[in-house]
């Protein structure tokens, strides 16, 4: 039997202890995955009002709108929740040539084989650099 919060129509997302959710992006046509990254409540309001990604970053401790270095927005086509709504899933329209900050498409550019056993060795796969980062995000 199902939690009846988990049936209801209230956008009431539950936020972790430091105040944010997990937020997953995938491109809205081929739902291959670019980005995973988080929203404070701010981020989740701004990126319900705009359209447009917004994020917080944990590292910065900063609001961020996706592309506001680069210029690789990302236009929100539709917004998810999961089931307990601990977790939002933006499929997005992503402007520009790629997600990730370090100059690929999408930020899942590496494979971890399986059944290995003591030090993994991680495997490039569609790693191509779609833009040269440097170029693009500010040298603040």
């Amino acid at each position: 039997m199902s939690d009846p919060s988990e049936e209801g129509l209230l956008l009431a997302p539950k936020f972790d202890a430091d105040g944010l959710v997990t937020c997953v992006a995938t491109d809205a046509k081929s739902g291959e995955l670019l980005m995973v990254a988080h929203m404070n409540a701010e981020a989740l309001k701004r990126t319900v009002e705009s359209g447009e990604a917004w994020y917080f970053s944990r590292s910065r401790k900063a609001l961020w709108k996706k592309g506001e270095s680069s210029g690789h927005t990302q236009r929100v086509i539709e917004m998810r929740v999961d089931c307990d709504q601990d977790a939002v899933w933006l499929k997005v329209e992503q402007h520009g040539p790629g997600a990730c900050h370090t100059g690929r498409r999408s930020c899942f550019y590496r494979v971890v084989p399986l059944k290995q056993t003591g030090a993994i060795a991680l495997q490039f796969r569609d790693a191509e650099k779609t833009f040269d980062p440097n170029a693009v995000y500010d040298k603040k």
